[in-house]
């Protein structure tokens, strides 16, 4: 009863606004939880339309965005920009966690939109950052929200390195190699193409520069689809144990989960490699040749 009576109370007090902005987010494109942010903008709509003074302005949403980071979650920076611009006057969402889980994040925009007279309401946490109280009560959520988001991040690199330990492929398809459930499968189309340029190496005595020049004037096809090769592209084929059939995952790794950066991994975590791990491309003794041949040029320039 107590709880009711507070939400009452919070929109009697709110009720002076006339343009109200909702706010939803969901962090993944599943069927599931698309249906989820239908029903929060249902939600949104019909609460909105419960009190007479209220006049639903936008409901913005971001899909398959993680919550740790506003920087990519084009909708809610949407929504600041207009809320700074005044096209509204106050923003509804259901709980701390869907509009950041960022501590820092929470309070910065809070507190720049409450200089610009516009307040967030938490519906589920029944904060209202008018509130003389609000921020403080904001801080302790937020950082609990935070505290989660840290140990789901936490349980996901554990399963994910579980997981690889037992030779499931977390990345993507490359020029040779389609991954399809965690698994490699030779895609001949593109095997051709690295074993020729394998054999322009090692064989041919071509460099890197002139096996790149050779496949862009023959229209040779990139992963990407381009028919303009690099240098450095034909350096990292030539460096990827991947073709021989090794794997070697972790050689990036996310330092800090609210960011969501990745950084060359320069031996901060274990890498996990399994050798003979899936049909090889080219022979060990073919690519450890070209390892040597590249390891004994590296030094001829220094």
């Amino acid at each position: 009863m107590e709880k009711y009576e507070k939400m009452n109370k919070m929109r009697a007090k709110a009720a002076q606004y006339k343009r109200v902005a909702a706010y939803c987010r969901v962090s993944t494109d599943s069927l599931d939880q698309a249906n989820s942010l239908e029903s929060q903008r249902a939600y949104f709509e019909q609460y909105i339309q419960k009190i007479p003074k209220w006049q639903l302005h936008e409901i913005f949403a971001d899909k398959g965005i993680s919550g740790t980071s506003t920087k990519k979650r084009k909708d809610f920076n949407r929504m600041i920009s207009a809320a700074v611009s005044g096209d509204f006057d106050l923003i509804l969402t259901k709980e701390i966690s869907r509009f950041a889980r960022n501590t820092l994040d929470s309070i910065q925009y809070t507190r720049e939109l409450k200089k610009h007279g516009i307040g967030v309401i938490f519906l589920n946490d029944n904060i209202n950052t008018l509130d003389a109280d609000a921020e403080l009560r904001l801080t302790i959520m937020a950082s609990i929200a935070q505290e989660e988001s840290r140990k789901t991040s936490e349980r996901v690199k554990w399963g994910q390195k579980r997981q690889m330990e037992k030779g499931v492929v977390f990345g993507r398809s490359m020029l040779g190699y389609d991954v399809r459930n965690g698994k490699m499968h030779i895609n001949e189309e593109g095997a051709s193409i690295i074993r020729l340029i394998f054999d322009m190496y090692i064989n041919k005595g071509m460099g890197c520069h002139a096996i790149a020049r050779t496949l862009s004037q023959e229209r040779y096809t990139t992963i990407t689809g381009r028919k303009e090769w690099s240098h450095t592209t034909i350096h990292k084929i030539l460096r990827n144990e991947k073709y021989c059939g090794d794997l070697v995952q972790k050689k990036t790794f996310t330092p800090d989960y609210l960011t969501h950066d990745k950084k060359q991994n320069q031996g901060e975590e274990e890498f996990i490699i399994i050798k003979d791990h899936h049909a090889p491309i080219i022979s060990r003794e073919a690519f450890q040749k070209a390892e040597d041949m590249l390891n004994r040029h590296r030094r001829s320039r220094h």
